[in-house]
């Protein structure tokens, strides 16, 4: 079995900053990918960062230069640093993986249950 889950959400004002963190835990073979995604109320899900399985790391648009991605590879977890908050970036926010549980298996995403991130004053 494979556990991801997420911490660090809350309420903050405009301008302010949080730091998400993710980790996977349980039967894990390899680790691909992990990123985090958003999704607000009335919208479709959306990339905000992720680590591709080639090491790089990519941002939404609306983030680029606010959000930081980063990861701890030893403790399958990875972090997302978000600065200059901004009432839009209110959402919750979801951390995936892809990973193999073991070696030859498919990799599967896996998804964890989301943290509430509120901007506002």
């Amino acid at each position: 079995q494979v556990q991801v889950v997420e911490s660090g959400g809350g309420l903050v004002q405009p301008g302010g900053s949080l730091r998400l963190s993710c980790t996977a835990s349980g039967s894990i073979f390899k680790i691909y990918t992990m990123g985090w995604y958003r999704q607000a109320p009335g919208n479709q899900r959306e990339l905000v960062a992720g680590f591709t399985s080639g090491g790089g790391a990519n941002y939404a648009d609306s983030v680029q230069g606010r959000f930081t991605i980063s990861r701890d590879n030893a403790k399958n977890t990875v972090y997302l640093q978000m600065n200059s908050l901004k009432p839009e970036d209110t959402a919750v926010y979801y951390c995936t993986t892809t990973l193999s549980r073991a070696l030859g298996t498919t990799p599967r995403d896996y998804w964890g249950q989301g943290t509430q991130v509120t901007v506002s004053s």
